[in-house]
């Protein structure tokens, strides 16, 4: 998109898991869902039981998990690593403390994790839309936020064009923030091990690839004049006692995650498989598959009259499928489609008919 064309944007925040929602109203009972409508991990990480010293004591941020997530996600150490409640508190956060320009200051995919254009909106930053395939950034731009693989399209950035992205940026005094939840899972892209570089910001999450989204943990990785203004920011305690115990575990057990690479790959190959044999163009990653197809509103409603709940996006009007949990939900995710496909088709052939 040439810089000319760029727009500022302001977005509804919108996300998935809303099964109350989806229960008020359709008027299928909570349980009987199905629930696709997130990129968790359906096959969670074991949490082993938690000391009662971690119900009892304030979270002690003198422990090991800044280290443990240091020697994890390749940092170049520990003062690069700050551990916060969940990447969201980082997202609201970072954009105070980012200077604002006149202009259109920051760019932002068009479709992509809907809390980044109003955090930066709220902290007086324009909001432009940015087309990710960019070599040479829009002059306006000052800061530039990445998600890779991207949140619902599955596109992903080489490390390379990050990398010369955060040059451009630095060169303006600006930041390049690259948003890794969905990393974990295909690591090899990772800008961890440049956190100690000034103007980059990496954000990771423990709630995607390990399935621990209820613990509301993650890290931010930056340079250590970043990460202490951030942790005076955030305040003291932002991590609970049990949710460190759980983190500190995931994170050290070396075993599950390869185990469970090689199963995320395997059954997001299926599902992409699953969608295309109904002839949706899809796009996946080791969590999700997302497609943009005229017929997707349609679809996202079809499947919820079913008690198959996925995530639409409008603009493009698209569905995103999390992966079922267990054999029976992918049969009844099987069947729902094929019924709702077969739907659709009928009632376009009754309207080309009429």
């Amino acid at each position: 998109m040439a810089e000319g064309n760029l727009q500022r944007t302001a977005r509804a925040i919108a996300h998935g898991g809303n099964l109350h929602e989806a229960a008020l109203r359709y008027g299928i009972a909570y349980d009987a869902w199905l629930d696709l409508s997130t990129g968790i991990n359906p096959h969670g990480y074991p949490v082993p039981p938690v000391p009662a010293d971690a119900w009892r004591r304030l979270p002690d941020d003198g422990d090991a998990l800044a280290e443990c997530a240091a020697r994890y996600y390749g940092a170049p150490g520990v003062e690069n690593v700050l551990p916060v409640a969940g990447s969201q508190a980082a997202i609201r956060a970072l954009p105070a403390l980012l200077p604002a320009a006149s202009a259109e200051s920051a760019g932002i995919a068009p479709l992509t994790y809907g809390e980044y254009a109003p955090a930066f909106e709220r902290n007086g930053h324009r909001v432009a839309l940015l087309d990710i395939g960019l070599a040479t950034l829009p002059a306006s731009i000052t800061h530039v936020v990445a998600v890779n693989p991207n949140n619902p399209t599955a596109e992903r950035l080489s490390t390379a064009r990050l990398l010369d992205w955060h040059a451009q940026l630095s060169r303006r005094g600006g930041t390049l923030i690259v948003d890794e939840a969905f990393a974990d899972a295909a690591p090899g892209e990772s800008l961890a091990s440049h956190a100690g570089a000034r103007g980059l910001v990496v954000l990771r999450s423990v709630g995607k690839f390990f399935g621990l989204a209820g613990v509301r943990a993650g890290f931010v990785l930056a340079e250590p004049g970043l990460i202490e203004t951030l942790r005076d920011t955030l305040g003291a305690w932002t991590v609970s006692g049990p949710a460190r115990h759980a983190v500190m575990a995931a994170l050290a057990d070396r075993d599950w995650q390869r185990t469970m690479r090689a199963r995320l790959a395997d059954e997001s190959a299926r599902l992409a498989d699953l969608l295309r044999a109904q002839r949706f163009a899809v796009q996946a990653a080791p969590l999700f598959a997302w497609f943009a197809d005229a017929r997707a509103h349609a679809l996202h409603e079809a499947l919820a009259r079913r008690g198959v709940w996925t995530r639409y996006f409008a603009a493009p009007s698209s569905v995103r499928f999390g992966l079922p949990a267990s054999e029976e939900e992918w049969a009844r995710l099987a069947v729902a489609l094929r019924e709702s496909v077969a739907e659709i088709e009928h009632a376009i052939h009754d309207r080309s008919r009429s």
